[in-house]
């Protein structure tokens, strides 16, 4: 393994495999969690591990090949874990690992486009079931819908002058010929991030449809586990954070009708307790060892 992953020390606490298990990591990446996961769950544990991205899968098919006996890979979006837990006869799990975003891996391939560091086209595609690329939105979009978007996912201010200056330099066709456009529209400030890193964001999150997926994936995770399994998610901004947060907290709370009167329509004791009242980050060395730490954040619930 080249690097660890994420927070994978307190992933590996929060989870707490227990041999005999049942462990989803639904964003396989490298397999660095994963390979966690099955260190601690031995001699029996089973891991289903689930990555849209066909390099992913080939570098932990080869990292986990020590533990095959006990893994079931796919390549399948996270979106799909009640019909991947179905296929495998799977009712319900101990654990389960979402590590949001992009990985490190795909920032530092140029030709999948997620980064202006080195040259690339402007792909940004996780995986081959993404419905356009990032070059179709920077080429075709109006300057509203543009302006919109880059506003939506980066709550960058200058996102009407980013999109003018976009439309007005089309057809871009690299990373860096949009990272160009990019900073004369909003030059960069003193020390602060590069100006295309918050566009170059607000693409990723819309060519891979990440919000809504988190959306779609969390009642589906808290339901697949058993009574005392937990779910950890790692989110890297604010507004994926801010989805987990809000759905961690709805289902940690008991849904009671006052006397009188009938506010709800369904009543329900809470579905989850949160392990961690605030997120968990990553430590300085962490930080220091790996610069994308920076930004994780951690939150654990397990089942009631």
């Amino acid at each position: 393994m080249s690097h660890k992953p994420v927070l994978y020390q307190e992933i590996i606490h929060a989870l707490q495999p227990q041999r005999g298990g049942r462990y989803v990591d639904g964003t396989l990446g490298a397999g660095g969690h994963a390979r966690g996961i099955l260190e601690a769950c031995s001699p029996d544990g089973l891991l289903l591990g689930l990555d849209v991205d066909p390099q992913a899968l080939a570098l932990s098919r080869e990292a986990l090949a020590p533990y095959e006996e006990r893994i079931h890979l796919v390549q399948a979006s996270y979106i799909t874990i009640t019909k991947q837990l179905a296929e495998l006869q799977w009712d319900s799990v101990n654990g389960i690992v979402l590590d949001l975003g992009a990985s490190s891996m795909q920032f530092d391939t140029a030709e999948r486009g997620f980064s202006f560091m080195q040259d690339g086209p402007l792909d940004m595609r996780f995986g081959s079931n993404a419905f356009q690329s990032a070059e179709d939105i920077v080429n075709t979009y109006d300057e509203k819908d543009l302006a919109d978007l880059i506003f939506r996912y980066s709550e960058d201010r200058d996102s009407r002058k980013i999109a003018k200056a976009i439309v007005m330099n089309r057809p871009l066709r690299t990373t860096r010929e949009l990272a160009a456009v990019i900073e004369k529209a909003s030059p960069r400030r003193g020390d602060r991030v590069h100006p295309a890193t918050q566009t170059f964001q607000a693409l990723r999150i819309a060519v891979n449809e990440e919000l809504s997926s988190v959306e779609s994936v969390l009642p589906q995770a808290v339901a697949s586990l058993k009574s005392e399994g937990r779910l950890a998610v790692i989110s890297f901004h604010s507004l994926e954070d801010r989805i987990v947060k809000d759905y961690f907290r709805e289902q940690s709370k008991d849904i009671v009708n006052p006397p009188y009167e009938r506010i709800y329509e369904v009543e329900r004791k809470a579905v989850v307790k949160s392990i961690t009242k605030k997120p968990i980050v990553a430590s300085e060395e962490e930080i220091k060892d790996n610069p994308r730490a920076r930004s994780a954040k951690l939150r654990v619930v397990e089942k009631l």
